[in-house]
C-alpha cells in the first residue's frame, strides 16, 4: 500500500514540474496580422451571395406626421454657389413640408427675378452617420418641365470639417439633372477620383423612364469591399465600385462614418449646363422614406 502511494506521489510531482515551463522556454507561434476587411467584417464575407439577406433595420425616417424631425435632420443654409456656381439660396423655412407620409423639398423662384439668388431651396443633412450597410431612399423626382434643376440624394464623410472635400469622400446615391430627363447617375468622389479634375468614378446616365412620375428606391450596398448602387431591388445593381487592391485614404475614404444629404440645386456647373428655364418653378422632390440596414 505504501509503495503504491509513493509511486503515485512520484508521478504527480513529475507531472507538475514538467508543466512548469517558463515563457522564455516556450515556443510562441505569432499569428499574421489580420487584413483590413477581416477586422471590419469578422462575421461574414461581403462577397457571400447571402451576405445582405439578414441585414436588420437600424435607423429610418418614414416622414409621418406634419413636421420634420429635428432629432434626425438639420437644414443647411446659405448661398454663394456651393462650389458649383449654383443659383439657389438654401433656407431653413419655406422650402420643406412633411405631409401625407412624404417629405417635400421644393425649389422656388424669387419674385425679384434676379439671376444670382433668384431661387430658394432646401438642403437637409442627417444628424446620424453610419459606416457600412444597406442604405435606401425612396423618392420621386420633380415633374419634368424643362432645364435647370439638380436634385440629389447623397452622402459625405463625417470628417469633412477636419479633412475637407474631396478627402472626406462622397457617395452619390442618386443625381439627376433635368436637361437629361428619364435618367439618373451614380458616382463616387475621393481625393484620387473627383469631378474637379475629371477623374470621378461614375455610372454615367442610367435610363429610368418613370423617374419623374413614380417613386423609386435608390440604394447602396456598402461594405469594406465595395459600394454597389441599385434601383428598386438589391438584385438590380446598376453600378459597382470595388475597393482598390492597394487601398489608401486617397482612393478609398469609405471606411469611416458618412451622413446623408438631400437637396435640390438650381443651375450650376452641371445642373445649368443647358440653361435654366425660369418657368419650371416651383419644382418639388418627394421622399417617402430613408432606411439604413446593417449586418450584425
Amino acid at each position: 500500500m505504501y509503495r503504491l502511494i509513493s509511486i503515485l506521489l512520484t508521478i504527480l510531482i513529475f507531472a507538475c514540474s514538467s508543466s512548469n515551463v517558463t515563457e522564455s522556454e516556450a515556443e510562441i507561434t505569432q499569428l499574421p496580422d489580420p487584413k483590413p476587411e477581416e477586422i471590419e467584417n469578422d462575421i461574414k464575407d461581403p462577397d457571400d451571395i447571402d451576405y445582405w439577406d439578414n441585414a436588420e433595420l437600424v435607423w429610418s425616417d418614414e416622414f409621418d406626421g406634419v413636421s420634420l424631425s429635428t432629432e434626425n435632420w438639420v437644414l443647411e443654409t446659405g448661398g454663394n454657389g456651393w462650389g458649383n456656381k449654383e443659383l439657389q439660396n438654401y433656407q431653413a423655412e419655406g422650402n420643406t413640408e412633411v405631409s401625407d407620409g412624404t417629405l417635400k423639398i421644393t425649389a422656388k423662384r424669387n419674385t425679384d427675378n434676379t439671376i444670382e439668388g433668384a431661387f430658394t431651396s432646401a438642403r437637409l443633412n442627417s444628424k446620424q452617420s453610419f459606416k457600412f450597410g444597406r442604405m435606401e431612399i425612396r423618392a420621386k423626382l420633380p415633374e419634368h418641365k424643362g432645364n435647370g434643376t439638380w436634385p440629389a440624394l447623397w452622402m459625405l464623410g463625417s470628417n469633412i470639417q477636419n479633412v475637407g472635400w474631396p478627402a472626406c469622400g462622397e457617395i452619390d446615391m442618386m443625381e439627376y439633372v433635368s436637361f437629361k430627363p428619364n435618367k439618373t447617375h451614380f458616382t463616387i468622389h475621393s481625393t484620387a477620383n473627383n469631378h474637379t479634375n475629371g477623374t470621378e468614378i461614375t455610372s454615367g446616365a442610367v435610363d429610368l423612364e418613370s423617374i419623374e412620375e413614380e417613386f423609386h428606391n435608390f440604394g447602396i450596398l456598402w461594405s469594406s469591399k465595395y459600394i454597389k448602387f441599385y434601383v428598386d431591388d438589391i438584385d438590380n445593381i446598376q453600378f459597382m465600385f470595388r475597393r482598390p487592391t492597394s487601398s489608401t485614404v486617397e482612393n478609398w475614404p469609405f471606411s469611416d462614418n458618412f451622413y446623408f444629404l438631400m437637396n435640390i440645386a438650381v443651375g450650376g456647373n452641371w445642373g445649368g449646363l443647358e440653361g435654366v428655364d425660369m418657368s419650371i418653378f416651383p419644382a418639388t422632390m418627394e421622399v417617402d422614406y430613408i432606411r439604413v440596414y446593417q449586418v450584425n
